[in-house]
């Protein structure tokens, strides 16, 4: 069984969706996964995801309005397979806690793993309005699609 984390800096928003959508397309390929998110940040540790992000995910189908912000911290390396960070600030906060290669091996960028190179990373609706939030959940629903299909077909 995979484990996968998916990290943004909040856990409100990005993360969350990228979770649940992740989530359902590994299990769509056929994957046993058990997929969590975490925030780079303590801001909101304990809340619920954005309430525009719970009414974007409900919109097109998916609820996450059960999910709990967290901080992302080190034990996180050992207990996931994949590690993945929705931008480059998310990616250098989590690499800097990492104590080993292994470790740094497993944080991958989730529009690089899912091979898009635009854009390269998944933009943080937060201080935007409804249409940036289905902007992210676009990006993510079609990069989680991608990575569930890299994953499947993953050789360590």
């Amino acid at each position: 069984m995979l484990k996968i984390l998916t990290v943004c800096l909040g856990n409100i928003c990005r993360s969350p969706i990228a979770e649940e959508v992740l989530r359902q397309k590994c299990i769509d390929q056929g994957l046993e996964v058990v997929v969590d998110s975490a925030g780079t940040a303590n801001y909101h540790v304990g809340s619920p995801p954005d309430k525009r992000m719970i009414q974007t995910a409900s919109k097109f189908g998916f609820d996450i309005a059960n999910l709990r912000a967290r901080q992302f911290g080190p034990e996180d390396f050992d207990d996931f397979d994949f590690i993945f960070t929705m931008d480059e600030s998310n990616k250098s906060n989590v690499l800097r806690l990492a104590k080993n290669d292994k470790h740094r091996s497993k944080v991958f960028g989730f529009q690089e793993f899912a091979g898009v190179a635009e854009p390269n990373f998944v933009p943080d609706p937060y201080y935007g309005d409804a249409k940036d939030f289905e902007e992210t959940f676009r990006i993510v629903e079609q990069s989680a699609h991608r990575i569930a299909i890299q994953l499947k077909n993953w050789k360590p």
